[in-house]
């Protein structure tokens, strides 16, 4: 059986919220292998991985947590050079793109980006992506090489049964590829409580109709009320209600949750583009031919302003 690497990007030995889906993906295709660069001992990060479903985890340790993405793209090339790999998956965090990219051209694999699922055909790994603002699902594969695939949250149902999570180092040492180096930290005096926008499972994201940065906090009240993250259209962020990292769409973070609920927003295909995936979809917008309806699971044609308000009276007694 091939192997299949997962790029386990990780923080103080837990496994991002990936990783699980990663792995999960790469059971249909061949046998889990979990790539980790680390600067501590890995034993409790190892034992989660394999939990996760990773038969082994290959572990390259580096002197301290400062270097930036060329160890990621010097293990997963290492892990590539040692075994019989079929194809190499990883996350849409901006590292793990990059080093695809960049592991991509070393070992003159194919980077296939976003994709949305994954299967096998006679042909080798195929994966399905959306083109063209999501008007089409199209089914690729490696013209060349090994499939270097980025794959988007939320696109993989169930779970990799338990592997052995067996241990095995990486030597990464001879790698002299430039890098770039952390030399200071300054973190925001506050952080967010809510769950990062591109991996949460419930978002609710607002548009032009709410009008103001000032009404822009309906939006935030009603997020919190489903512990959701908080997204927003272009619109929305080029009028200055909230900073360009909320911005979901073509130009912005691709989301693919549970449940995505959108606010006030229209439905340019730029944004539908984005947040289309999504499992369920709920729009919110007084223009009952806007476009958002088209792609909308359930949809209220209605003034904001009063639904709203009465959707968060509705979650938070039901949460009791």
């Amino acid at each position: 059986m091939s192997t299949i690497l997962v790029l386990a990007e990780h923080t103080d030995s837990t496994p991002a919220s990936n990783v699980a889906e990663l792995l999960a993906a790469a059971s249909q295709l061949g046998e889990p292998s979990a790539v980790v660069v680390t600067s501590s001992d890995a034993a409790a990060l190892a034992s989660a991985l394999g939990s996760l479903g990773a038969a082994t985890v290959q572990v390259a340790t580096v002197p301290d947590g400062g270097a930036l993405v060329t160890p990621l793209v010097a293990a997963l090339a290492a892990a590539v050079a040692a075994g019989d790999v079929a194809a190499v998956l990883v996350g849409t965090s901006l590292d793990s793109r990059e080093a695809a990219a960049r592991l991509a051209v070393r070992v003159g694999g194919a980077y296939l980006s976003d994709a949305v699922g994954v299967g096998s055909s006679g042909d080798g790994i195929t994966v399905t992506q959306q083109a063209f603002g999501g008007a089409f699902t199209v089914t690729s594969g490696a013209g060349r090489g090994i499939p270097i695939i980025s794959m988007r949250p939320h696109s993989v149902e169930g779970s990799a049964p338990a592997g052995a999570g067996t241990v095995s180092a990486l030597d990464i040492s001879g790698d002299t590829a430039p890098t770039s180096r952390v030399t200071a930290r300054h973190e925001k005096t506050e952080a967010s409580t809510r769950p990062d926008l591109q991996a949460a499972e419930v978002v609710v994201s607002g548009g032009r109709g709410l009008g103001s940065q000032e009404k822009f906090v309906l939006v935030e009240e009603l997020a919190d009320a489903f512990g959701a993250a908080v997204g927003a259209s272009r619109a929305a962020v080029d009028a200055g209600y909230v900073p360009q990292s909320y911005q979901v769409g073509q130009t912005g973070v691709t989301v693919s949750p549970n449940l995505y609920i959108a606010v006030g927003i229209s439905g340019a295909i730029q944004h539908k583009a984005g947040m289309q995936t999504a499992k369920t979809i709920v729009a919110i917008n007084k223009d009952g031919d806007a476009p958002i309806f088209d792609v909308a699971d359930f949809g209220i044609v209605g003034d904001l302003f009063t639904v709203v308000p009465q959707l968060i009276e509705a979650v938070k007694a039901r949460k009791g």
